[in-house]
């Protein structure tokens, strides 16, 4: 790995030809420059490999950031690349369905609970906003109840956020968002809009682990309001267990949508759920041109097959557990609060204010010094794949030492301020 002050100068020349010619800079608004500390991160990726990626001036960082969440194995992970090449020699799309699309709806079987059947979609947007629509068309109601951390879905979630520009007024009367872990909010919000909630949307756990029978609490009272229980799993499934945050808590959801991670990389999304509920996709317009392009469903089926056969569970939450021990260990020694709130595989470094210092401030700077010395986190959520290695964690935890220690005398004498060498992060919406 190339020593720290990387130069930026190809970066910064593609951030500039791309002014005129891409609106947000980015397809995406979470991988934009704005995103990160704009100044000090790379702009542009150009390889990736394991748990390293590459930018456009040739340095090399490790990524916890892997994609947004897509990479659960690996950048270049061979047996997924095998399988795209294999299929790709034989065709991408095609005039009727591809035979594969049944044999890897028959391996998701396998591995997800209650996945009595199985529809693919595109993006974790697709498929979450697919199952919304099938539960509206099941039950006849069009309220939905929502708590997590909030995705970029379509507009019947997107409609209560601060990018809601260009989605009619009406959606965001049919939204209600709930407290985590508070059955009574969920028992109220019903009684609100009493007959007429078609379904509780949400991330089954996000920071907090749900309080003891707590899903199957909200199953029951969904279930006695005629109303359907959905499963975002878009960030959970492949990393919390092989089955996902189902498995984990051992609890059937009656939809259930995963993403990201299904393909490890590759543009592909599932949704997952009982018969009764399933079948209302017979009816409901939900079809697309790619939903059965065969490259992806090669890369997803690859994945399962990795997960069917070694332990990638237990090595992410191994590898995961000593870079959160490790950091948060760093920052008593120091004295720094300093936390990681979440699970090993997925979580969220944060701060705390003090003397006036905003945790924002702190975390924009200690990212700024990560990256400097080639350790790639995400103003969000620290992600851990298969190829992340002990040796990513200890070069990791020694930079990241090394920058609270630079931290500590500026937070003592309230300059740390002038530590910034780009923009703080900011959030792309807030809801």
């Amino acid at each position: 790995m190339k020593p720290n002050n990387v130069n930026l100068k190809k970066s910064q020349e593609f951030l500039k030809r791309a002014e005129s010619l891409i609106p947000a800079l980015s397809q995406t608004f979470s991988k934009a420059h704005y995103s990160y500390v704009s100044g000090t991160y790379p702009t542009y990726l150009k390889h990736g490999k394991g748990s390293h990626v590459f930018d456009v001036d040739d340095n090399e960082y490790i990524d916890y950031v892997l994609g947004l969440g897509p990479v659960i194995l690996g950048y270049c992970y061979k047996s997924v690349d095998d399988a795209i090449k294999k299929q790709i020699e034989n065709g991408i799309s095609f005039s009727m369905p591809h035979y594969l699309e049944v044999e890897f709806s028959e391996k998701l079987q396998k591995i997800i609970p209650g996945s009595e059947m199985v529809r693919f979609a595109k993006t974790g947007s697709d498929a979450v906003t697919a199952c919304v629509k099938a539960a509206r068309a099941y039950t006849g109601k069009d309220h939905i109840l929502y708590t997590g951390h909030g995705g970029v879905w379509h507009d019947w979630f997107t409609a209560i956020t601060s990018k809601n520009e260009g989605i009619p007024k009406f959606n965001q009367e049919l939204i209600h968002l709930f407290r985590y872990n508070d059955l009574q909010d969920a028992k109220n919000t019903f009684k609100r809009f009493e007959g007429k909630v078609a379904a509780i949307v949400m991330e089954p756990i996000w920071l907090d682990y749900p309080n003891e029978n707590y899903l199957q609490e909200l199953k029951e009272l969904a279930h006695k309001n005629n109303a359907l229980l959905i499963f975002d799993e878009v960030l959970t499934g492949f990393r919390l267990a092989n089955g996902g945050a189902q498995e984990l808590f051992r609890i059937e959801a009656d939809m259930v949508a995963f993403g990201k991670a299904i393909g490890n990389g590759a543009p592909l999304a599932a949704i997952t759920g009982k018969e009764e509920y399933m079948k209302k996709f017979n009816d409901v317009f939900y079809s697309t041109t790619y939903g059965g392009e065969t490259l992806s469903i090669a890369a997803g089926m690859a994945v399962v097959n990795e997960f069917l056969t070694k332990d990638i569970i237990s090595h992410c939450w191994g590898i995961g557990q000593l870079l959160k021990d490790g950091i948060e260990k760093i920052g008593k020694e120091i004295g720094i609060d300093i936390k990681w709130n979440g699970t090993p595989v997925r979580g969220d470094i944060t701060f705390a204010e003090i003397n006036g210092i905003s945790a924002n401030l702190q975390k924009s700077i200690f990212l700024q010094e990560c990256i400097k010395n080639n350790v790639m986190f995400g103003p969000g959520e620290t992600l851990i794949c298969y190829s992340h290695s002990q040796k990513d964690i200890e070069k990791t935890l020694e930079v990241c030492k090394n920058a609270l220690e630079k931290m500590k005398p500026h937070l003592q004498t309230g300059s740390i301020h002038n530590m910034l060498e780009g923009k703080e992060i900011k959030k792309v919406m807030t809801f």
